[in-house]
């Protein structure tokens, strides 16, 4: 796909997502639309994987730490063709059978069940270890958030990619710098960050989180790093694109009244247009 191919995918899936979320009664907008380029690049341009036949043992696997962005998950898995679009209305539903927080037991295309966060590196690290010793080129990649690694597992697992020399793994941080309660700098201050993964031993990259040919970028030269993992710390806006929810915790999750909704809308359409 071109770059505005891409462009133009992400801009329809972040309408899906506010949405689908929306039509569940609320839920986590913030975490879920500051993602939507990362996993587009990932999904459309980056990772190898078979709608058809998803448990291909050649595909690339993709770990969701941050598990309440599952709303963003399942419209790229839907929009892919792992399971039908119209699923999508099932989101956090009696009954239905798309919950708030990813579900390998219960969608297609989900490689681990997430919500507790700091935990998805150890599942990415013991991936990208038994890819490498059935040498398998399979590649591993893990979306965190950066509230999330306020977890100490996350510093644990860090330590135990760059012990194990994991080059085949790709972490990138959601760096929307909010979580549920604060900003990050206010509930747990995390620079000097990149400093902190490089002391780790991990090799560091930096991307525009919303950018396409940034995030290409970054996903590329993350290839050529032999002997460590990366990291991509990816600068994304929290609630991307819907002007009342941007850079504001208080949407990390959240319900909306009709005006509120529409008003999303016209947000979405004029970045579109």
């Amino acid at each position: 796909m071109t770059t505005q191919e891409l462009k133009e995918k992400a801009g329809s899936l972040r309408e899906t997502v506010f949405r689908v979320i929306h039509a569940a009664g609320g839920g986590h907008f913030g975490g879920s639309l500051s993602v939507i380029e990362i996993l587009t690049v990932l999904y459309y341009e980056e990772m190898r994987g078979d709608p058809g036949n998803p448990s291909w043992a050649g595909r690339d696997r993709f770990i969701l730490g941050k598990g309440h962005a599952g709303p963003a998950l399942y419209a790229v898995l839907a929009d892919k063709g792992y399971f039908p679009k119209e699923r999508l209305a099932e989101l956090d539903m009696d009954g239905g059978s798309l919950p708030k927080h990813v579900d390998r037991l219960k969608v297609t295309g989900i490689e681990y069940s997430s919500g507790p966060l700091g935990i998805g590196i150890s599942v990415a690290n013991g991936m990208a270890k038994a890819a490498k010793l059935d040498g398998a080129d399979t590649r591993i990649y893990l979306l965190m958030g950066d509230g999330e690694c306020d977890e100490g597992e996350v510093w644990e697992g860090a330590m135990t990619a760059a012990h194990y020399h994991l080059d085949n793994l790709l972490a990138v941080v959601d760096r929307n710098r909010c979580q549920i309660d604060g900003d990050t700098c206010d509930v747990m201050e995390l620079e000097p960050f990149a400093g902190k993964w490089k002391s780790f031993g991990w090799n560091v990259l930096h991307a525009d989180g919303h950018d396409i040919d940034s995030l290409k970028a970054a996903f590329a030269g993350a290839k050529t790093v032999k002997g460590a993992p990366t990291v991509v710390i990816a600068d994304t806006v929290k609630g991307k694109g819907i002007s009342f929810m941007e850079n504001n915790y208080l949407w990390h999750s959240g319900s909306l009244t009709e005006e509120q909704f529409q008003r999303g809308l016209r947000d979405l359409a004029e970045a579109r247009a």
